[in-house]
């Protein structure tokens, strides 16, 4: 299948702003792209991409006096399989993991494992290892969150996500990113694209998905506490230690983000 993607973002600064931008599709999918996802500025301005630490595509702008747009319409070839499951994937010993994978086992900004260490060993400990274990934690997140635009908050870290009680996505994927990493399991933060393809309306809001990804038997797997069944077109765009390593924009000033839309819908195919 194909799926068209893009966004709309409006933003008003008091005066020139540099920014730094994650909103390009990861380059795992590059070769996935039909129609590339071109960042496009209005006014048009200077860009300038580059590479973070962790192999995403980002941008340098510097958004002048004013509103300024951005946006892009693409589109990515997809299998349309729902995300693959592995039950039989092992948990890796701390001490055979690769070196590239220790620092997702270590607390970050929004994932606080000092914290929450007690309580994921009361409540995983006896848990069967490996890929179980993962989805155990889903299964957990899953339902002591309760989801809602409402609760969302920028600096909501994990512990308070697990003391509220409320939440969105990325509170999800933090509390469960986090109880993987105090159960010796590495866990990174994920972030792009997820439409209600394949699902049964009614729809709610389109935005940016967050999820997350388990390190387990080799090869990093997809999970996603939030919905917690294998969901169709997924696109990724970045991956971090949390959400502070792939904001969709980091701003060195003062702004206003005005206007914000996302788009996410599978392509029509000619018969």
């Amino acid at each position: 299948m194909k799926i068209s993607i893009g966004y709309e973002l409006i933003y008003d600064c008091p005066q020139p702003t540099p920014m730094l931008l994650t909103l390009s599709v990861h380059f795992t999918r590059a070769s996935d792209m039909v129609v590339p996802d071109y960042l496009i500025t209005n006014p048009v301005i200077p860009i300038r991409p580059y590479r973070d630490g962790y192999g995403n595509w980002c941008s340098r702008i510097v958004a002048p006096r004013g509103r300024l747009t951005l946006s892009t319409r693409g589109v990515v070839r997809d299998s349309g399989q729902p995300d693959r499951l592995f039950s039989f994937a092992r948990q890796t010993p701390v001490e055979r993991l690769p070196d590239d994978t220790l620092i997702f086992l270590l607390g970050s900004r929004y994932c606080e494992t000092d914290r929450l260490s007690a309580v994921a060993w009361q409540l995983f400990e006896h848990a069967p290892t490996g890929w179980a274990r993962v989805q155990a934690i889903c299964d957990y997140v899953n339902q002591h969150i309760e989801f809602g635009y409402q609760h969302a908050r920028f600096t909501k870290t994990a512990w308070e996500a697990y003391q509220e009680r409320t939440g969105v996505c990325r509170d999800f994927a933090h509390l469960a990113i986090a109880l993987c990493r105090c159960m010796n399991i590495p866990a990174r933060y994920c972030t792009g694209y997820l439409g209600d393809i394949g699902m049964a309306p009614p729809y709610g809001a389109m935005d940016f998905a967050g999820w997350f990804e388990a390190y387990l038997d080799g090869s990093w797997y997809t999970f996603d506490a939030r919905n917690n069944i294998p969901r169709i077109g997924r696109v990724l765009i970045a991956r971090g230690r949390d959400a502070a390593d792939v904001p969709i924009s980091c701003s060195f000033g003062p702004n206003t983000l005005i206007s914000f839309q996302v788009f996410t819908d599978e392509v029509a195919e000619l018969v």
